[in-house]
């Protein structure tokens, strides 16, 4: 079926809307990053650099590194930016955009999130790194498509009843990353567990400044949640979000972050910049065994 110039938007150059790219502009493994400007803190160690463009907070680099063509693409705060990202990601390989169809044979994409983060886990210390083998999403984003072919429901299930989860706010959902990527990412630098995705900065991750919450305790209740020996290490915006349109889609996710913070420590990083360039080095050398 062809899909309408209404539902897959382009720009008069035939780029998709929002992030300004033709299908020719990405290479098929691509970084993630949340602000633009730690884009080209990766892209500095890149041999050659090919391609730039920047439309709002989406910008994108795409060059090579050690022989291995690489796009990073800074995907902005939250599920609502992955959603735009994800959907004209994989239009650019799975849809012609001349005809406005989908393509017979699909491409699977290698999609890797580098962030920073805070530990919820006393035992995951500042300075290291987290995998996310789960996303758990309490954003509510990804309910808006079918995914009970993709989704826990028994992980949900528990964290429901352990939370004592008000429904009023949906229902949470549950995603396992990449296998394929976890085995090449793993190493005894890395902890691993479930990360937990919220739909905003301030009250969905339990901030009071004037406004009160539904769920004061939801953060301590968050801490202590135990499923099958996978726990939540940390708290942001966008890993759920992003292996759940991937797999739904048909592409491979990862997510890693740099823990800067541990909470139950009171502690911060005295240099996250370090450990950040860390993470970055890290990441690039396993890509370019992909």
């Amino acid at each position: 079926m062809k899909i309408q110039e209404s539902e897959l938007i382009l720009n008069p150059d035939g780029s998709v809307y929002h992030l300004n790219l033709k299908p020719e502009n990405i290479a098929h493994n691509i970084i993630f990053v949340g602000d633009q400007d730690r884009v080209e803190k990766i892209t500095q160690h890149f041999d050659t650099i090919e391609f730039s463009t920047q439309k709002r907070e989406f910008k994108t680099q795409t060059g090579t590194y050690k022989g291995k063509r690489i796009t990073v693409l800074s995907t902005g705060i939250g599920p609502d930016n992955i959603d735009i990202v994800m959907n004209e990601l994989d239009a650019l390989v799975n849809i012609d955009l001349n005809t406005r169809h989908p393509k017979k044979e699909l491409t699977s994409l290698n999609i890797v999130r580098v962030g920073t983060s805070g530990s919820l886990q006393s035992d995951i210390p500042v300075d290291s790194f987290v995998m996310s083998q789960y996303g758990l999403g309490i954003d509510n984003m990804l309910r808006t498509y079918l995914i009970d072919s993709i989704s826990n429901t028994a992980m949900e299930d528990a964290f429901i009843k352990h939370t004592n989860w008000d429904l009023r706010k949906g229902r949470p959902y549950v995603v396992h990353g990449s296998e394929k990527l976890m085995q090449l990412f793993d190493s005894e630098k890395i902890h691993k567990g479930l990360t937990a995705t919220a739909g905003g900065f301030y009250g969905a991750q339990g901030r009071v400044l004037r406004l009160d919450i539904q769920d004061r305790a939801l953060n301590s209740k968050m801490d202590s949640f135990n499923y099958k020996e996978n726990r939540i290490t940390n708290l942001e915006m966008e890993t759920a979000a992003i292996y759940g349109l991937s797999a739904l889609l048909g592409h491979n996710a990862l997510s890693l972050n740099a823990i800067i913070a541990n909470r139950p420590n009171g502690t911060f990083s005295a240099d996250p910049y370090a450990v950040v360039e860390n993470l970055i080095a890290y990441s690039l050398e396993k890509i370019t065994a992909l």
